[in-house]
């Protein structure tokens, strides 16, 4: 093979590795090992919890999450609440200290200058000493018995936080959210895969709880449930998918607003990885070195593979003609070719085919991450930001 032929092969192999092996390498081991056995927690033995709800601008919401939150099947006598408010200038902090004012499990923690999210993470952990924490945001709703399924994990004594299953409510006629869910059922299927590998990558802002004393204070423009888990995980504990703590959420209702958000996560997670991953400490643990590798950075250069694979293959439809570049290139730049096309009707209409639909967000989803790293190298920070649900 010549040289250009083994970089086109490699980009295809990078490009496919996170979506198509990684997952099978998980799942090879997975049915070979099984599932880890969790003993369930005795009713006097289940642990307190602080349930951290990260709020701005949630007037729509903010009420349908505390009950939702103090109606969950667990003892009421070890579940509290605490609203962390980022400078709410809607009534956020209104109606919640109506709230808390007759019920003594519901605090307000209102920040006066707005800082973000993680900034209000650092405060409002500073008060808490329950045994565990769990945070959420505020549209996210739990399912009656989410929190005992989410704190079941604890029983080992060697986890150190748990990510429940963020799921995403029926979304008619919302192209985005259609394709998020899809994409997030891969998501949610490989979160149990690392789970049973090693330990989930990551924790999901909608649902995943902590040991309180493992909490270590972040810098504002941390993202905190990719930072804190990887603090964890270097502190020598792991991460536990627990699949029956569930969560709903409602999708983006738009790919602008998908894209955006991606891209400022992904901003935000490579700034962690460069601040806290890149280390000797991350290196001695070279099964979740592979795990992060494989879930996280190839993805955010997907579109650097991608790139590669579409200039090598017109080269070698040029100079070294044959039926698997044919081939090849009707599968490089038809997905390109129909994920234009979904561009270009999701502009008019929100009911967009899955065969048009499906590639356009793998490709918006992809091209977002990539911008995100390069946010990050350009000194772009996202500490602030308002939620999908009303901005673009």
């Amino acid at each position: 093979m010549t040289s250009i032929q083994i970089i086109f092969w490699l980009a295809c192999l990078l490009t496919i590795f996170p979506y198509a092996i990684y997952p099978l390498i998980l799942r090879s081991r997975r049915l070979t090992i099984g599932s880890p056995t969790l003993e369930q927690i005795a009713e006097d033995e289940l642990p307190t919890i602080t349930i951290i709800v990260s709020a701005r601008n949630e007037e729509t919401v903010i009420v349908d999450k505390i009950n939702n939150a103090l109606s969950l099947d667990y003892p009421a006598e070890k579940l509290n609440l605490m609203v962390v408010s980022d400078a709410s200038t809607d009534d956020t902090d209104k109606l919640v200290t109506e709230i808390a004012d007759t019920s003594p499990r519901v605090k307000l923690l209102a920040i006066a200058e707005r800082r973000g999210k993680t900034a209000g993470l650092n405060r409002a952990m500073e008060q808490i000493d329950s045994d565990l924490v769990v945070f959420t945001d505020a549209n996210a709703m739990f399912k009656p018995d989410a929190l005992r399924y989410l704190v079941a994990p604890f029983s080992n004594s060697k986890v150190g936080y748990v990510v429940g299953a963020q799921k995403y409510t029926q979304a008619d006629g919302q192209s985005a959210g259609d394709n998020e869910g899809l994409y997030w059922r891969f998501e949610l299927s490989l979160k149990a895969a690392e789970s049973d590998f090693y330990s989930v990558v990551g924790g999901d802002g909608a649902i995943y709880a902590i040991r309180r004393e493992l909490f270590t204070p972040l810098a504002d423009e941390d993202i905190n449930d990719f930072v804190n888990p990887l603090q964890i995980i270097l502190k020598g504990y792991r991460g536990v998918f627990s699949s029956q703590a569930i969560a709903f959420e409602d999708p983006a209702n738009s790919f602008d607003k998908e894209f955006n958000r991606k891209r400022r996560i992904v901003c935000r997670s490579w700034g962690a990885l460069v601040r806290y991953g890149f280390n000797r400490q991350l290196f001695a643990l070279p099964k979740f070195t592979f795990m992060v590798f494989s879930h996280k950075v190839l993805r955010w250069f997907c579109m650097v593979w991608i790139s590669i694979a579409v200039l090598l293959n017109l080269i070698l439809l040029i100079s070294k003609p044959s039926l698997l570049y044919v081939l090849t290139a009707v599968a490089i730049y038809g997905s390109i070719a129909l994920a234009m096309v979904g561009q270009r009707l999701s502009r008019n209409r929100d009911d967009v085919s899955s065969v048009y639909a499906i590639p356009y967000y793998f490709y918006m989803a992809n091209i977002a991450a990539f911008l995100g790293v390069l946010d990050y190298t350009r000194g772009n920070r996202y500490v602030v930001w308002d939620h999908v649900r009303t901005t673009g």
